[in-house]
């Protein structure tokens, strides 16, 4: 029963979200067309920002790659081919931040919103999203990762957020008291951590765990999963468009 409130929930995120998630089915240049409507819609000036990064990229591109190679033909080529891959590399990365930054404010007071942004993490990190919640949808999500156990929630209320991560935090501590457990609240309240910058926030926690010491953590984590109640999840649409983003962004 569990299982399937879960997928009901990832499915009514989807049909929820207004950006459109690429699928496996988009092609590379379907995947950027949705991505940069979404953007659009919360950041009009995204187009005019990103060709006028590549245009001024892509002339001091062209002004160094002919200065240093001098003058002919082969000068002419170089300064040209330079002057593409700056101005590319420029707006790609202007684009990218400019489409995180708009999913980011999308998603942002949505039930489930650090959960998926949590999914940005890459290789390394396993990420279980509403471990734990309460009737007043405050929920904790969880991080396995080099720095140990991340435990992260996010709620309407710090108080009640504070003693769901100290109940999950002493479980946690029963099957992998060695490994570091840290608590991490998403919000924009005092001493809370800002939806976008919770995925640099958790990977600046540290290395403390070893790759081969994270199949043990993992399996420890799973048999206290297995002796958690099967109760329904909080109601609301827990957002997965983050990782379609990061697709997008990567050109997957």
């Amino acid at each position: 029963m569990a299982k399937d409130a879960k997928n009901a929930a990832k499915n009514a995120g989807k049909d929820a979200a207004k950006a459109p998630v690429a699928t496996a089915d988009m092609n590379r240049r379907q995947q950027l067309v949705e991505t940069y409507k979404m953007t659009r819609r919360n950041d009009p000036k995204v187009g005019l920002l990103t060709f006028g990064s590549a245009l001024l990229a892509g002339a001091l591109g062209f002004l160094i790659f002919w200065v240093l190679p001098g003058e002919g033909v082969i000068g002419w080529i170089l300064a040209v081919v330079g002057s593409l891959l700056a101005g590319s590399l420029a707006a790609m990365i202007v684009f990218g931040r400019r489409a995180q930054n708009a999913a980011y404010r999308q998603m942002e007071g949505q039930p489930g919103a650090a959960a998926a942004a949590l999914r940005m993490l890459r290789r390394g990190w396993k990420a279980d999203p509403v471990i734990a919640f309460n009737k007043n949808q405050d929920v904790v999500h969880r991080v396995v990762g080099p720095p140990g156990i991340v435990l992260v929630g996010e709620g309407t209320s710090p108080t009640r957020i504070k003693q769901l991560l100290v109940n999950e935090h002493r479980k946690h501590e029963r099957v992998a008291s060695e490994v570091p457990i840290h608590e991490v609240v998403c919000g924009n309240g005092e001493g809370q951590v800002p939806l976008p910058k919770l995925v640099r926030h958790v990977q600046k926690l540290g290395r403390q765990v070893k790759p081969a010491e994270m199949t043990d953590v993992m399996s420890r984590l799973k048999a206290l999963d297995a002796t958690r109640s099967n109760i329904p999840l909080p109601k609301g649409p827990v957002p997965t468009s983050m990782k379609g983003m990061r697709g997008n962004l990567r050109g997957r």
